[in-house]
């Protein structure tokens, strides 16, 4: 499932005159900037943003697209891509607070228009359309002077790399996408600002953010904040977004939801990734070990209880939920972190940030959903999770949600319990037979676990809901440093089955409960 990444005035005069003073470089404070760049300046109220999601909640949704000039109706990718911002015209650049923003064109997938403004010093602008803020390379088509072609999103820069430069590390374009980095990763899993229907007979919904506030920080800020208006047939919603870009670069999230109808299944803190195969998964022949932006879904349920379930990518739609009361976190993340994981010089894999959704306050009864979508493909984003309340959302209220986000290589650094670091099955070999034979229905699972505290009497509680659990081994693994846990599972009669396991101290859990869906193939 490849999910698609989804009025502006000024006369030609001004924008002629803005074309001709961008020459000069950067784009200075809307305050000093050229004549028309910055327009339709005002106040701006601390509540605005949600003030103006709550009135158009009481509009009909309107499906708002650009009218694209002869020669742009149908954007190649390759055309697209032609056009880039010109990194000399980057807002705020070389400023005491080191952020900078750049701006995404419109075309290709991105046709409904975005309105970014500029906050400072308690007033906002809307920056205008103008094509000097790009460059249009030789598969790109020209610009008709007339047109007004809006943006499709912004990129946030900060220097988290080297003092030297300043590496985008925050994305936001497409629906309501998003997605960040911290010090030495590349990108790779996304975040939504909701989630609605998915997986519905009658099709998903994407809500998008049609308007982006980009606050100027201070001097000596070590925090940008970002405020977004999302809309879509059934809900609108204000967004606040408080980034701070790091080793672990943190996304804090407060939202209130306006729902023009009654949404039974709706998803917060939505996030999109892509799992093609792995040791324990491998639907597709690939001379790689491993293909995955992410290979596990990690929760903290609102008792304390850590859980780990490896990815899958099966061969029909597999959709899992795990039922809670408040959780205290949930992500999507990536463990392996060596370049023998992978095997692929291009992708890197290795360096993908792993996303941990931290929710702040009392989020109620509901359930942790994963959505596992067959592919053949790695650029195919076929994993979703996110967190379903438990009565949805109802028409004619409001909701409120506060979370922050850590993109990070691991998360927690110190988690209490053992973590699962290996996940391996196989059929296993009958040795004993005359002569030796596989049997098809005698499943060998092997998994390894590092970190927390292991020594002493450890017991491996090990179950599954169908089929038969024997031959349970613990050893010492001397050459990885890991504890290895073995055990086989007779499917003989079933087509699914739910397995469980988790080593203990007595009726202590010393490791993550590492969960798994088998199904026949």
């Amino acid at each position: 499932m490849n999910f698609s990444r989804r009025q502006l005035l000024g006369s030609a005069a001004l924008l002629g005159a803005a074309m001709a003073l961008l020459h000069a470089g950067a784009v200075p404070a809307f305050a000093d900037a050229p004549a028309g760049l910055f327009v339709d300046r005002s106040p701006f109220a601390e509540d605005q943003v949600r003030k103006l999601a709550e009135a158009l909640a009481q509009k009909p949704w309107e499906d708002r697209r650009i009218a694209m000039p002869p020669g742009w109706e149908k954007l190649t990718y390759d055309q697209f891509r032609d056009i880039r911002f010109n990194p000399d015209k980057s807002f705020w650049k070389g400023e005491p607070h080191r952020f900078s923003f750049d701006l995404f064109h419109s075309g290709f997938l991105f046709t409904a228009p975005v309105d970014v403004h500029v906050v400072q010093d308690g007033e906002q602008a809307r920056i205008n359309y103008s094509p000097d803020l790009f460059t249009f390379g030789p598969l790109a088509p020209r610009t008709d002077g007339k047109t007004d072609l809006h943006y499709s999103g912004l990129r946030l820069r900060y220097p988290i790399n080297s003092q030297d430069y300043n590496d985008e590390f925050v994305v936001f374009q497409g629906a309501s996408y998003f997605r960040a980095v911290g010090k030495g990763m590349i990108y790779g899993l996304s975040a939504r600002g909701l989630a609605v229907d998915t997986g519905q007979p009658k099709g998903e919904e994407f809500p998008a953010f049609r308007a982006f506030w980009v606050r100027k920080p201070d001097a000596a800020a070590t925090t940008i904040v970002v405020e977004a208006l999302l809309d879509s047939p059934s809900v609108t919603g204000a967004y606040k977004f408080s980034i701070k870009p790091g080793d672990d670069t943190q996304i804090d999230v407060e939202l209130t939801l306006y729902p023009r109808r009654d949404i039974a299944h709706v998803g917060i803190a939505p996030m999109t990734s892509m799992f093609l195969l792995d040791s324990l998964s491998r639907p597709v022949d690939d001379y790689r070990p491993a293909v995955h932006d992410s290979d596990g879904l990690m929760m903290q349920t609102g008792a304390g209880e850590w859980l780990w379930r490896p990815l899958a990518n099966p061969r029909t739609l597999q959709v899992s939920a795990f039922i809670d009361q408040s959780p205290r976190g949930f992500g999507l993340m990536q463990r392996k972190r060596d370049y023998r994981d992978f095997m692929d010089l291009e992708a890197r894999y290795e360096k993908r940030p792993s996303l941990w959704a931290e929710p702040i306050g009392d989020w109620g009864q509901g359930d942790v959903e994963l959505y596992e979508i067959p592919t053949l493909l790695e650029s195919n984003d076929n994993i979703v999770a996110f967190w379903q309340p438990k009565d949805g959302l109802k028409q004619g209220q409001s909701y409120s949600y506060v979370y922050r986000l850590h993109w990070s290589l691991d998360w927690p650094d110190d988690l209490p319990v053992a973590r699962t670091v290996f996940s391996g099955a196989g059929t296993d070999p009958n040795f004993t037979a005359d002569p030796p034979s596989y049997d098809p229905d005698l499943r060998l699972y092997v998994l390894e676990f590092a970190g927390g505290d292991l020594t002493g009497d450890i017991a491996a509680d090990v179950t599954a809901s169908a089929g038969t659990i024997s031959n349970v081994h613990i050893v010492k693994n001397d050459v990885a440093k890991t504890t290895r846990l073995a055990f086989e599972h007779n499917v003989s009669g079933a087509d699914v089955a739910e397995l469980r396991a988790v080593l203990k101290r007595g009726d202590i859990r010393a490791s993550e409960t590492w969960l798994f869906r088998w199904t026949r193939s």
